[in-house]
């Protein structure tokens, strides 16, 4: 099961679908994303602190929670390399000129079809859209 960066701070924050993510990860028998959702998240945690939704030392908390998540294995990081950005850039360029994709949902889709996977988990909506093009399902609860 592949999961995006908006489904991994599902996980750790309280808002709507995140009770049914905790699902899904719970029955899973394995979650993957992108090492670029390490970075993502972290962007999160900041949006949170600046906008006063989260504290620093509550942001700080979930970020070593994460990383202790990874060590355990709860996430399965695929590395980002010189290959699958090389792949993204070759995919969004041949993309059809009205699919609205952006850099990071097209890391992530290249990402999840290069690791095997067949469906993503994401809430957002422009890489829903774009998940077909890049060999993939694209699923949302």
């Amino acid at each position: 099961m592949y999961f995006d960066t908006s489904y991994i701070a599902k996980f750790y924050f309280n808002e709507p679908e995140s009770s049914r993510v905790r699902e899904l990860v719970r029955k899973a028998d394995g979650i993957y994303s992108s090492f670029w959702a390490f970075a993502e998240f972290h962007a999160v945690l900041h949006r949170r602190v600046r906008e006063g939704s989260c504290s620093q030392a509550d942001a700080r908390d979930l970020s070593l929670r994460l990383s202790a998540h990874i060590d355990e294995g709860l996430w399965n990081l695929i590395p980002v390399n010189e290959g699958v950005l090389r792949r993204t850039s070759i995919l969004i360029m041949s993309a059809p000129q009205d699919l609205f994709i952006r850099t990071a949902d097209a890391v992530h889709l290249t990402t999840a079809h290069e690791a095997g996977q067949r469906e993503v988990w994401t809430n957002d909506r422009h890489m829903l859209g774009a998940a077909a093009y890049f060999g993939l399902s694209g699923r949302s609860v």
